[in-house]
């Protein structure tokens, strides 16, 4: 049987161990129970496994290949969104924890990948690492992942890593979308306190209004980056929160509000950091009102190296057609803290299409949706795809 095949031998127990992820959502860097389920689906398999590195709930497995002195890595991540679920399946979460972007999916795929690559050891040209992270979802776990020395559990530095990512919407179900260079946009924090004096909702005259300010400054951030920025190398900035006030007639002494902004240059993520925090600072001083103004670097852009985002390509029109397979024009606006591990190592991350067959992918539920559904079709496609790229990156000649 071929890689595709094989893949579909584990997909009843693989749905099995997805759901059961699903149903008992972790958020963070602490996820025990998750971290419990993966050790119980790897056990037994040939791996040299470490788990709990750095104080994380982390795992890390290397598959031992007939040769000592090269290696790849492939990574799932483990963490949930905190919200509560609405899709209605009769294994949905009901722990105000939601696996609501397929990281549920990513663990059982990895896993089905590390029991058909140990059944495979003998055509292993070098060593494969499992990484199963924790905290993806804003925790940096990628990075602390780094700093525990996940590339050099093999003894050698990995030559290439690789990550699926699932996405149930734009694409249908069980196609693979990639591109050279960047990928996914660096992603940033900005949270602005606007600190006013509280009085009377009749007579602002006599108080500091912080709403209004704050206001202003949220519509001015999105002038600055329309005036300020070139259109072909894009800025997003997005206020998802702002919270000031008890009731109607009161105005209140300060109104605090938190954006997250995307960029894909290093140049644009520095210049929009300096220009933004100078423009809330300006617009509340004008107004004779202070500003607290807190900027968080999180994630670096997540770079393809062309070559490994190529090779990748080609997996997986090997396995799946050249109609499966999708070179994408433009990067994705999403983040991803795997842009860390690319900046040490030459790879790849691919979307993998899973919007269920009786919904439109241009129109359903998204990542991060309460309503999200993905299709576990697609678990089989990810196991062959991961597999693929461990054997034949291994054999492929070393770049190093």
């Amino acid at each position: 049987m071929g890689l595709l095949e094989d893949a579909d031998t584990l997909k009843s127990e693989l749905i099995e161990l997805r759901r059961a992820i699903h149903r008992d959502a972790e958020i963070g860097l602490d996820l025990p129970r998750t971290q419990e389920k993966l050790l119980a689906a790897l056990h037994g398999l040939p791996l040299e496994i470490t788990s709990g590195a750095a104080g994380l709930t982390s795992i890390v497995g290397v598959l031992r290949g007939r040769s000592r002195d090269r290696s790849v890595l492939l990574r799932a991540d483990m963490d949930a969104l905190p919200m509560t679920e609405r899709t209605g399946l009769d294994f949905a979460s009901t722990n105000g924890a939601m696996h609501a972007c397929g990281h549920d999916l990513h663990c059982a795929m990895l896993v089905g990948a590390a029991r058909l690559l140990s059944a495979r050891r003998d055509e292993l040209d070098g060593d494969v690492i499992f990484m199963f992270q924790p905290g993806e979802e804003g925790f940096d776990g990628a990075g602390r992942m780094l700093d525990a020395g996940v590339l050099d559990a093999a003894g050698q530095r990995p030559e290439a890593a690789y990550f699926l990512h699932v996405i149930t919407s734009t694409y249908p179900s069980g196609m693979v979308t990639v591109r050279p260079g960047p990928m996914l946009s660096a992603a940033d924090s900005l949270r602005v306190t606007v600190v006013g004096a509280g009085g009377h909702g009749s007579s602002p005259h006599l108080a500091k209004d912080p709403i209004v300010v704050a206001a202003e400054i949220v519509t001015a951030l999105q002038s600055l980056i329309t005036r300020q920025f070139d259109a072909f190398d894009p800025v997003i900035l997005t206020v998802g929160s702002f919270h000031s006030g008890t009731q109607q007639n009161i105005i209140p002494v300060s109104a605090t509000f938190e954006a997250t902004v995307r960029t894909f240059s290093p140049a644009n993520q520095k210049a929009i950091a300096d220009r933004a925090i100078r423009l809330c600072r300006g617009i509340a001083d004008a107004h004779g009102l202070h500003t607290d103004v807190d900027w968080e670097t999180l994630y670096p852009v997540t770079v393809n190296d062309p070559d490994e985002a190529t090779f990748l390509a080609d997996a997986a029109v090997e396995l799946f057609g050249s109609g499966a397979v999708k070179i994408l024009d433009n990067p994705y606006t999403a983040s991803e803290d795997f842009s860390r591990i690319l900046q040490e190592i030459p790879g790849a991350v691919a979307l993998l299409g899973a919007t269920p067959a009786n919904r439109d992918p241009a129109t359903t539920a998204s990542n991060h949706s309460p309503e999200a559904i993905f299709d576990e079709g697609v678990l089989s496609r990810g196991v062959a795809l991961y597999t693929q790229l461990a054997i034949g990156r291994l054999r492929a000649p070393d770049k190093r």
